[in-house]
């Protein structure tokens, strides 16, 4: 199992940040980065083989290639808002976390534009 390593990682992380946050709060956030980075980094190649799976059945179903591609960009951007934000959590920065995820909501809603109107363009096909 991939998590297991994952979660030690991150265990061992937890406890130096808890140490470090008392006399170096700055290397205790420079710390939670880094092996988040890292977690993403472990994590590139199964988003990559995920990513090849929906675009195999995307395909087979005759979804258009710029829907998909839609889907990925908001999955995207509500991954890195949501951890952006909790960097700033980390950091005492709860309203700049706020800010952030808005932000990510906001271009979240402007990428779905073109999903919507195909929607709507198939709904007023079938009526």
């Amino acid at each position: 199992m991939e998590i297991i390593p994952l979660l030690g990682m991150t265990i061992i992380t937890v406890v130096l940040i808890t140490l470090l946050r008392q006399s170096r709060p700055e290397m205790a956030l420079l710390l939670s980065v880094l092996v988040g980075v890292l977690v993403f980094l472990r994590l590139v190649g199964r988003l990559t083989e995920l990513v090849e799976a929906f675009n195999f059945l995307a395909s087979r179903a005759n979804i258009d290639h710029l829907h998909l591609q839609t889907v990925f960009k908001v999955m995207g951007v509500a991954y890195l808002a949501g951890f952006g934000a909790q960097i700033c959590k980390d950091a005492g920065e709860g309203a700049l976390a706020l800010k952030l995820e808005l932000a990510g909501k906001i271009v979240i809603l402007f990428l779905a534009i073109p999903v919507m109107v195909a929607i709507m363009e198939m709904v007023l096909r079938i009526l």
